[in-house]
């Protein structure tokens, strides 16, 4: 089901993220996708929408029914929603907690929908205090003290199964991407020597040219010859369909032993008797072992990610209260201008003291409103005082729902903003 949701490519990305924002109640969005997650960051005016919308559009794009694809997604909701992206960003989300590439993937996937226009304020400043969160969690715990990835993961079952025997023996890597090299590096400090197998030798060659002799390069097109001579094989491609097919095997007696990790798959199913697949769901025993044992790190990370999450929404309350600040202030220069009219034209005040009558009654007001509209950005910051943004609005007749949908309506058409 993952490899149908996964998106693999940034056309198909944009295209979906344009997709979401042009319903009204989606502002803002960003896509990750990876070999072990796909999920869909919303700022939203209406989460029930938000989320079907969702749900309809994947189920289209991925063929799966929308009932199932509902019944296997997760949702995340509001403050849920924020500490579980800080989780995310922090790896302690990941396959394998602690893993070092997760925190650029997300920073990638926000940075392509940013210059696409469909990120834009809110989600810019979460992916900010992400990272913070993300970078204090790192220093404070030691939980990504030995980077791991999910190809040391593998390299590291290789080595499992093989013993000291993969010293010495020759490993095909197919894709030089970062998963390749990644796994390239680890099956190098294992003693295996490696040939990368891609469709640009000369990129793969200035890629890998500082990691020594026992690196070779060739062209993919010669992948049927490297996997009926070697047993050790690593396939991380972006390829939406398998690369390695039955019809790819001449030499059935050869024990293989396969790791693919890629999302959708590059090896199809298929069953010879001294063939073994791992799969990176198959790795997922490993992940929890590593779990269990950074798991005094994983509950500190835990409570620095909540930290940040009550941060944000600190910041996130006070961006919220501006709008009614602005709004009661325009509901002040209303008023003046229409009391001011009334004096004119009653003979209050002579025609051409007009704009110095404005000028003071502003500074009247502006002194009046001065302590009032501290105050309230004070209060907004503490989540008991929820009820006072309330109280003030009613008392004001100011309607925010619409004040906030002019400010996204008016960029709506441009996709989001400058942040």
């Amino acid at each position: 089901m993952r490899e149908n949701l996964a998106f693999s490519n940034d056309n198909e990305t944009i295209e979906m993220l344009n997709l979401l924002t042009e319903f009204e109640f989606i502002n803002e969005a960003f896509i990750i996708s990876t070999c072990n997650r796909v999920e869909i960051v919303l700022a939203t005016k209406n989460n029930f929408s938000s989320y079907h919308t969702i749900l309809g559009l994947m189920a289209k794009k991925s063929d799966l029914n929308f009932y199932t694809l509902k019944n296997m997604a997760v949702r995340y909701d509001d403050e849920e929603a924020v500490e579980h992206i800080f989780s995310v960003v922090s790896s302690l989300d990941s396959l394998v907690v602690g893993e070092s590439q997760i925190t650029g993937q997300v920073k990638e996937s926000f940075a392509l929908s940013h210059k696409n226009r469909t990120a834009g304020r809110k989600l810019n400043r979460l992916i900010a205090y992400a990272v913070k969160c993300a970078a204090q969690v790192r220093n404070i715990t030691h939980i990504s003290q030995n980077p791991i990835s999910i190809a040391s993961v593998a390299v590291a079952q290789a080595h499992t199964l093989l013993g000291d025997n993969i010293s010495g023996m020759t490993s095909v890597v197919i894709g030089a991407g970062e998963m390749g090299i990644l796994a390239t590096k680890h099956l190098l400090r294992a003693g295996s020597d490696v040939v990368i197998l891609g469709r640009d030798v000369e990129k793969i060659e200035l890629l890998v040219k500082n990691l020594g002799e026992n690196v070779k390069v060739d062209k993919l097109d010669k992948l049927e010859k490297y996997i009926n001579r070697y047993r050790l094989v690593f396939s991380a491609t972006s390829s939406k369909k398998p690369i390695i097919t039955k019809k790819h095997i001449i030499n059935e007696s050869l024990a293989r032993l396969w790791f693919d990790m890629a999302i959708p798959r590059d090896i199809e199913d298929m069953e010879l008797e001294k063939l073994s697949i791992f799969r990176i769901d198959d790795l997922r025993a490993i992940s929890e072992s590593n779990h269990a044992l950074r798991e005094e790190q994983a509950v500190c990370a835990a409570e620095i990610v909540k930290k940040y999450k009550d941060d944000f929404y600190t910041w996130l309350r006070t961006l919220s209260v501006e709008p009614v600040i602005k709004q009661m202030r325009l509901n002040v220069a209303s008023a003046i201008e229409m009391e001011l009219e009334r004096a004119i034209k009653k003979g209050f005040v002579p025609k051409e003291d007009e704009e110095n009558m404005r000028k003071m009654a502003e500074q009247m007001f502006n002194r009046f409103l001065h302590d009032p509209t501290q105050h309230l950005r004070k209060s907004s910051t503490e989540k008991k005082n929820a009820n006072c943004m309330e109280a003030v609005t009613k008392m004001f007749n100011i309607n925010i729902e619409n004040i906030d949908l002019k400010q996204y309506k008016n960029n709506h058409h441009k996709k989001g903003y400058n942040a």
